[in-house]
């Protein structure tokens, strides 16, 4: 059981981490090293010895590994990133990186997103040196670079150069689950993530006849930009159900008294009201056009023209999403990929999940665990490379109204005091006999 001592320190951590910059600005622009010596330090002092690796200067990663009690048993991933997203600090109601602590909740860039689960982490590792605790299976603990852009510093840094620190890995967990879903009606819901989107960041460019803004030009490269970027924005993907999105929603449905008709996942979507958030994100492969580049002067006609869309795909679905935006792009406009990774699928049959399932009903016995997908992805991606299956469990109880999910990459960031001890309490839980 967690003691007062890592309630306490999950707290510090958290705070401490956040005021640490770990601003990821993407293109190299990050500096995690201090934060990584700070976990680095933590780790150390509850025993480990861990490494710190790096491929680039200042882009720090920290691995240890915990012995198990039966060592015929799989290991198990525990992992979270060190970066965070870009905040601007005129448009927060704190700094940032304060760090600060107001009245039961911790504010500041990666309270959700993730330094509150890195704090967890070291809370219950901490805790577990001082009580003579030792798991049944060996634990890997890796904490990372440049999850918040390409990985390439990070954890695709350590699947692809340092595979032999995650020996006998199996399964993994990381962010975004377990956390609080109030659906408007009084129930509580937990979602812990057994599935990932893959991910697909296009860079469509355009070609023409650059000319004087004056005349006639059927070749302009805006024009042939502007109609693909509207034909891929205005396009309605069919639906695809992934095994981790039938069981979210034949639970959902059977928690709710709602026949299940998979035939007509719109309708059912919209019996469920709220709770629909969870699922309505991944039944589809998705492109959401967010950037365009053209032009040097108005009136000249540019003979190229840029645009950068944000695509997902679902498991099995990347040659739909392929075969797509061929067809959506047309003759005029090539795209390629400026960043790929794979879509997962993990089991919500697996005694693992059962294990997570069971320390979330014992500190929240009114709450309804269910299984989802996540829209977007994170570092399990490049960690599935060595066969190692992914789960999101970042376990948060949060007050009704707390919008968690807004939150992350999201202004005025924040966790309550309270999330963090459940969290400490649930992972420790889960840990012990995962």
């Amino acid at each position: 059981m967690a003691d007062q001592q890592a309630l306490d320190e999950v707290v510090r951590f958290t705070s401490d981490l956040i005021r640490i910059d770990t601003t990821n600005r993407g293109g190299g622009d990050c500096q995690e090293r201090p934060a990584a010596e700070y976990a680095a330090e933590q780790l150390a002092g509850a025993g480990l010895e861990p490494l710190m690796l790096e491929r680039t200067k200042g882009r720090t990663n920290v691995v240890a590994r915990i012995e198990g009690s039966d060592p015929s048993a799989d290991a198990l991933l525990v992992h979270g990133h060190l970066d965070v997203v870009p905040a601007e600090a005129a448009d927060w109601s704190v700094h940032p990186f304060s760090g600060e602590i107001r009245d039961g909740v911790v504010w500041g860039r990666g309270a959700v997103d993730m330094k509150n689960m890195d704090a967890m982490i070291l809370a219950v590792v901490r805790n577990w040196a001082r009580q003579g605790v030792r798991p049944r299976r060996d634990l890997v603990i890796a904490f990372t670079a440049d999850e918040e852009a390409s990985a390439e510093d990070g954890s695709g840094f350590l699947a692809d150069e340092h595979p032999e620190l995650f020996e006998g890995c199996t399964e993994g967990i990381s962010e975004s689950g377990a956390f609080t879903f109030h659906d408007g009606a009084g129930r509580q819901l937990y979602p812990i993530a057994a599935g990932e989107r893959g991910t697909g960041w296009l860079k469509l460019t355009a070609r023409g006849r650059a000319g004087h803004g004056s005349k006639v030009n059927k070749e302009n490269a805006v024009t042939r930009l502007a109609a693909a970027v509207t034909r891929i924005g205005e396009h309605e993907w069919p639906l695809r159900l992934t095994p981790t999105v039938r069981a979210a929603l034949t639970e959902l449905a059977a928690l709710y008294g709602i026949e299940t008709d998979l035939t007509d996942v719109d309708a059912l979507l919209e019996k469920l009201g709220p709770a629909a958030k969870l699922v309505e994100a991944t039944v589809r492969n998705s492109a959401n056009p967010t950037m365009l580049e053209a032009g040097y002067k108005l009136n000249v006609i540019p003979g190229e023209a840029v645009a950068y869309v944000d695509g997902r795909y679902l498991a099995g679905g990347e040659d739909e999403f392929r075969a797509t935006l061929d067809q959506l792009t047309g003759p005029d406009v090539d795209w390629e990929y400026s960043h790929r990774e794979v879509a997962l699928q993990a089991p919500v049959d697996s005694p693992t999940y059962a294990r997570m399932r069971a320390a979330v009903e014992e500190f929240a016995p009114e709450g309804h665990v269910v299984p989802y997908c996540m829209s977007g992805g994170t570092d399990a991606k490049q960690f599935s490379r060595l066969g190692i299956t992914g789960y999101g469990f970042a376990p948060l109880k949060l007050p009704e109204g707390f919008d968690y999910q807004a939150l992350f990459h999201g202004v005025d960031e924040r966790v309550p005091v309270e999330a963090l001890h459940f969290g400490v309490r649930v992972l420790d839980r889960f840990l012990r006999t995962a």
